[in-house]
């Protein structure tokens, strides 16, 4: 147990004994305990295995390279669409984690053995992405805002996309692209003050 992580699982309100008992189970795998992003994350040699985090409504394990595990239980989650590697085991009661506690560290070991392995995710590049037309439509129109959404990192590109995209009308997507175009001349991301 690392001393820095203990503050997560104390100022837990409504998960405390589930991610206690998470993280019982995944030191019993012989992990690192760290913290990153907030949360404890547990490596082997350096490496990203699996963090616990908790939500209102669910706690979970999330597997960095979760997509290349078999889960031959069904139990993997991808939080989003746009997530491409990370998945998720979420959790609601003790008793659920306590049945899968087997499964949970027969999981853990299969992402050791990823990593052991060199296994990489092949993530879609941003050019794999489509391109809102509101937002395709002002990159035609606009040369310099085409040229610094070119120069932004492609995270940076892919927040955009990803934000403009989310909008389910058109109105609200034109919307969503006339207020951000200015952080885009600036060179900033979504997130950037």
């Amino acid at each position: 147990m690392n001393p820095k992580v203990d503050f997560y699982f104390q100022k837990a309100e409504k998960w405390q004994k589930e991610l206690e008992l998470l993280r019982t189970i995944v030191l019993d795998c012989q992990l690192t305990e760290e913290l990153k992003w907030g949360v404890p994350c547990y490596t082997f040699e350096g490496t990203n295995i699996v963090l616990i985090h908790d939500f209102k409504e669910y706690c979970a394990l999330l597997f960095h390279k979760g997509v290349l595990l078999k889960d031959p239980k069904g139990i993997l989650i991808q939080q989003t669409k746009n997530v491409q590697s990370a998945r998720q085991i979420r959790f609601t009661s003790v008793q659920e984690i306590t049945k899968l506690k087997a499964t949970l560290k027969a999981y853990i070991f299969e992402a050791v053995e990823v990593e052991e392995a060199g296994l990489k995710v092949e993530l879609k590049k941003t050019e794999d992405f489509p391109v809102p037309e509101e937002f395709q439509d002002k990159l035609d129109k606009i040369p310099a805002l085409k040229k610094a959404f070119k120069a932004l990192t492609p995270g940076r590109q892919r927040a955009y996309i990803f934000h403009f995209s989310q909008a389910k009308q058109s109105k609200t997507r034109a919307s969503r692209v006339e207020k951000f175009m200015p952080k885009i001349l600036e060179g900033k991301g979504l997130e950037d003050e």
